[in-house]
């Protein structure tokens, strides 16, 4: 039976490569709201970011439907993280009778800090596509963030770096 797998972690915390290793093991498709906000603004969106992603979000909900209404497994690559969030989506997706499940990637404090660093370097090398990640948005992003609660997750996922 076809499913949707949400991916739930930080900024930073390895979402899109876990939801890489994922895609040949469950023979699926990955929806990324970073993928489209840097293919279709550049990652320049501003003060309309919030507002677009949540569109951008609402759109790949129902994309995802579609998808595994279709036979086909997807993956949901953006965070979720906010608990009223997760619960919208599970609720969403229940009303659907779409099976679902939650993934949340797990990583230790100093190993964060290294992906930061890690990915900020390849941002100012223009290696990467993705944005500067600095203190300022990590303090917002941090402040937003709700750790989910064991019961709320499938598989708990721990990334360590190699």
């Amino acid at each position: 039976m076809a499913k949707v797998i949400l991916i739930c972690g930080k900024i930073c915390s390895g979402k899109t490569q876990y939801s890489k290793k994922l895609v040949n093991e469950y023979n699926t498709v990955i929806l990324s709201c970073d993928e489209i906000e840097y293919e279709l603004f550049h990652h320049e969106l501003g003060e309309k970011h919030d507002e677009v992603a949540k569109d951008i979000q609402r759109y790949l909900h129902k994309k995802a439907s579609e998808i595994v209404l279709a036979g086909s497994n997807v993956i949901l690559d953006w965070g979720f993280w906010r608990r009223e969030e997760r619960e919208q989506v599970s609720e969403y997706y229940k009303k659907q009778h779409i099976f679902y499940e939650w993934h949340y990637i797990d990583i230790s404090i100093d190993e964060w800090y290294q992906n930061i660093n890690s990915r900020n370097e390849a941002v100012l090398a223009g290696d990467t596509t993705d944005y500067f990640v600095d203190d300022g948005l990590i303090e917002k992003l941090n402040s937003l963030f709700e750790m989910p609660k064991k019961e709320e997750v499938d598989v708990w996922h721990v990334n360590q770096r190699k």
